[in-house]
């Protein structure tokens, strides 16, 4: 299965390219569901982060307190590798079990973290979703109406443009309208079928 992954920055575009690739009938298998899915309720992963950190993480209806998580992997580093650890590999299998149940001719991985862990290791080609710091804040704070000190610090904490770029074998530069990245997704998704057939 030839798979492309996609990647960018918050704000950047990446479900809207993401969703056109889906139109176009291939297959998006998400890295951020897949994370979700691993600590389902009854799922081992959420048992074994319930033994180390305390049920005061389990909700009422048994699924995860994210939020709470989150909190206490931003405090403590040697936490964060302790769930990395855990979680990574089966976000890993999860991705490949999806991807090879795909049916279209090749498949788009998208994940925000591309080239931060290994899944670009999964992929055949990247696609880099590329926009500006300015429009990554004016996009984001008024899509989640979040303050831009907030915009700002995620994009602190995220690899820099320039190493994503530096990475990837191909980029969009998604500074105009919806349309303008739909046509660039579709001449995309035929050079990427051109690829997958050869």
């Amino acid at each position: 299965m030839y798979v492309v992954g996609l990647t960018g920055g918050i704000g950047s575009g990446k479900t809207a390219a993401s969703d056109r690739f889906q139109e176009l009938g291939i297959k998006v298998v998400d890295a951020d569901v897949a994370a979700r899915v691993v600590v389902e309720p009854k799922r081992p992963a959420l048992k074994k982060i319930e033994e180390k950190f305390g049920s005061s993480l389990i909700l009422g209806d048994g699924s995860l307190n994210r939020s709470d998580l989150r909190e206490i992997i931003f405090k403590d580093e040697d936490s964060k590798i302790w769930l990395e650890s855990l979680l990574h590999p089966l976000i890993a299998e999860h991705i490949l079990d999806e991807i090879k149940n795909s049916r279209s001719a090749y498949s788009i991985l998208v994940s925000p973290l591309l080239f931060e862990t290994t899944q670009h290791q999964m992929c055949n080609r990247n696609l880099l979703i590329d926009v500006s710091i300015e429009t990554q804040i004016s996009r984001t704070t008024a899509r989640d109406r979040v303050p831009e000190e907030q915009v700002k610090k995620i994009i602190s904490s995220q690899m820099t443009r320039e190493d994503k770029l530096a990475k990837t074998d191909d980029v969009i530069i998604n500074e105009g309208d919806l349309n303008d990245l739909i046509k660039e997704v579709d001449s995309m998704h035929e050079k990427y079928i051109q690829l997958s057939n050869e």
